[in-house]
């Protein structure tokens, strides 16, 4: 599969989350969304970003902040066909498709455990937070942190895999496909 074949695929199954990828075409449509993403980071850059300066007796500071219109577009444009492609990806490793968002939902429960944790610090302690600091805590936070650390990489290299030979349950291997 080449480089415009991967996209012209990507985008033609925007939504499809069934079937199998080939790491070309995840990994290529991957390369085409960074390519993008500096493009439209150099388009924001040039015509939508402002410049302050603020003097003080002693120092001068310059600020620049920009909105980043153009990369909220382009990350709109290829959320969906980016997400269904690793799900695909996953497929074709022999792996739910949920694995994709693993690192995602990890962070979401990782969040939820500390919200609660904190709420229940604050009404078991008088509404300090002191409890956040101390042993037993830190005993689910570490953890919690390796795992938050360790679940992208894990994703990463299950999207580096290669195909699983045959038919799998997800469908046909996508190299012993003819087209």
């Amino acid at each position: 599969m080449t480089f415009s074949d991967a996209i012209r695929t990507c985008f033609s199954k925007f939504f499809t989350f069934s079937g199998r990828a080939a790491r070309p075409e995840y990994w290529f449509f991957f390369l085409f969304i960074v390519i993008w993403n500096i493009i439209a980071g150099i388009i924001d850059w040039q015509f939508f970003t402002q410049v302050s300066t603020s003097q003080t007796d002693s120092s001068t500071s310059v600020t620049a902040t920009s909105s980043q219109p153009v990369q909220s577009i382009v990350g709109l444009i290829v959320f969906f066909p980016h997400l269904a492609v690793a799900w695909r990806r996953m497929h074709d490793t022999g792996r739910s498709g949920l694995f994709a968002l693993l690192p995602i939902l990890l962070i979401l429960g990782a969040l939820a455990v500390l919200i609660f944790g904190i709420g229940l610090a604050n009404q078991f302690h008088g509404g300090t937070l002191d409890i956040l600091f101390t042993r037993a805590t830190l005993l689910i936070v570490i953890p919690t942190l390796i795992v938050l650390f360790v679940s992208p990489l894990l994703v990463l290299w299950w999207l580096t895999r290669p195909s699983q030979p045959g038919p799998n349950k997800y469908g046909p291997n996508p190299y012993e496909v003819l087209p």
